[in-house]
């Protein structure tokens, strides 16, 4: 019962069909409680993967959307088989802040459009008495969904606001939008379906970017999910098989008509508090749904969309991250501007693929410029005239330039020496660096070496040795 609204309100929000929605609880919800990794989670049609797709569903339509949809599902397996479900860290903590919060501002923007309606062919503001029926059940909604809590949490506030909301409109005949007014929700038994569209490799460009980052997205929200529940039960799930899992559950969906989805956190606490520790409850809950796309359509089409706008208002409360605004100033500048840049570009573009990419690539540039910045040499002379160089921080592509500019080929003594027990050389622009200054010593008539070298800095120095000269020390590599 508490899938069933978010499932329905995202997929109206992201403009798809809303039994989409539904068939995504369905089969996310069987298969990963059956095959999942983590006994007592629950996946549906979350909405953080949802949303990515809102762009591809607005620029290609629903049939890119299932095609990217299988594929986040077959990214996903790769990534369980090769356990690579580690590499999701990679994502820093400003852009999931980013991220999160422009999915929330997005949410919440897309529930003001419930206040507009066609006239004359034009969509206009309500007003009058519309506006004051839709904003009064609107404002009940969220009331019931703040306050029940406060008197029992053995039932979702959410679903009682929704009955209750649902009940008034039917009792009093009150005159207002209900889902069928969006789009039917009478359905039987997914249908198999093959995504129509091009097998090209126009298509894969177009499709891959938002599989990649709903992949992404799905994995981190459910390995966070993993982890919480470990946490609170005491034990070890199974990352790599949740993986492979939730892979298996996009596939089909992409397939059947779902709108593909992830673990839900909010559900999977519902679940646990309820006493739930084994795989039965989240195959219950998954038939139920089924049961009721088979029977209740009538009942889903009647509910009001009064009621599903003020849930979302409060989902898009709920995911916002307002602990990174009590840290905004707390935080180092760059960080700011990278959740900054990724919210801004989530809400303008409504594209979130293009936003958590973005927002990797500033951080990680960010990290290389500052990386490179620290690079530091200390000189000094031995007894025997030779000028030794000692070398702090990586040396790499981004701190080769200060790194050369640290050296006076020409003042500098016959013997010298570069001592890197501090510093690792890792990859082809230092290597190509360390040549290049070999060579301007030899021209000079003076000797280059290098000293001290970790065993991974040989092994990149030996595979270019027929690209470069240096002079390495017979020393002792030290570790890696």
């Amino acid at each position: 019962m508490t899938m069933m609204p978010e499932s329905l309100s995202f997929a109206i929000l992201a403009g798809f069909p809303p039994l989409t929605g539904l068939y995504a609880a369905f089969i996310m919800g069987l298969i990963t409680s059956i095959f999942g990794g983590r006994p007592g989670l629950i996946s549906g049609g979350a909405g953080a993967t949802v949303v990515v797709l809102i762009a591809l569903m607005k620029s290609n339509g629903l049939e890119y959307v299932f095609a990217a949809v299988a594929l986040a599902g077959i990214l996903q397996i790769l990534i369980g088989v090769f356990k690579l479900g580690k590499f999701i860290r990679l994502v820093p903590q400003p852009v999931m802040y980013g991220f999160v919060n422009g999915l929330a501002i997005i949410i919440f923007m897309a529930q003001l459009e419930q206040f507009k309606t066609i006239v004359n062919g034009q969509l206009v503001w309500l007003s009058g008495t519309p506006l004051l029926i839709m904003g009064s059940l609107v404002a009940l909604t969220i009331a019931i969904v703040v306050l029940f809590p406060k008197l029992t949490k053995a039932v979702p506030a959410s679903l009682v606001a929704i009955i209750v909301v649902f009940l008034i409109v039917l009792g009093f005949g009150i005159d207002t939008k209900t889902v069928k007014d969006i789009a039917s929700v009478s359905g039987g038994f997914p249908p198999f379906h093959i995504p129509n569209i091009p097998l090209n490799l126009e298509t894969l460009t177009i499709i891959f970017p938002y599989a990649l980052i709903m992949a992404a997205v799905g994995l981190t929200e459910g390995l966070l999910t993993l982890s919480l529940v470990d946490e609170i039960t005491d034990t070890r799930g199974n990352s790599n098989r949740e993986c492979i899992a939730q892979g298996s559950a996009n596939i089909l969906n992409g397939f059947f008509f779902g709108m593909g989805g992830c673990p839900m956190i909010a559900q999977t606490l519902v679940n646990l508090s309820a006493g739930a520790r084994a795989r039965l409850s989240g195959i219950i809950a998954s038939l139920t749904i089924l049961i009721i796309i088979l029977f209740g359509a009538p009942v889903i089409g009647l509910l009001p969309m009064a009621a599903l706008t003020g849930v979302m208002i409060m989902v898009a409360i709920g995911t916002f991250e307002w602990v990174s605004l009590k840290v905004f100033n707390k935080m180092p500048k760059k960080d700011v501007f990278v959740g900054i840049v990724v919210a801004g570009i989530t809400v303008l573009l409504h594209n979130l693929a293009l936003a958590v990419l973005i927002g990797v690539i500033i951080s990680a540039l960010v990290f290389a410029w500052e990386s490179a910045k620290r690079i530091r040499a200390r000189k000094h002379l031995d007894e025997n005239g030779t000028k030794h160089y000692v070398i702090y921080g990586p040396l790499f592509f981004g701190s080769i330039s200060n790194f050369i500019e640290k050296f006076d080929v020409y003042g500098d003594p016959n013997e010298v020496i570069i001592d890197f027990k501090d510093s690792k050389v890792t990859d082809m622009s230092a290597i190509d660096a360390l040549n290049k200054l070999t060579e301007r010593y030899n021209k000079a008539g003076k000797n280059l070496r290098l000293k001290n070298l970790s065993r991974a800095c040989k092994r990149l120095l030996k595979n270019a040795a027929e690209v470069i000269h240096v002079n390495i020390m017979d020393d002792t590599a030290k570790p890696e």
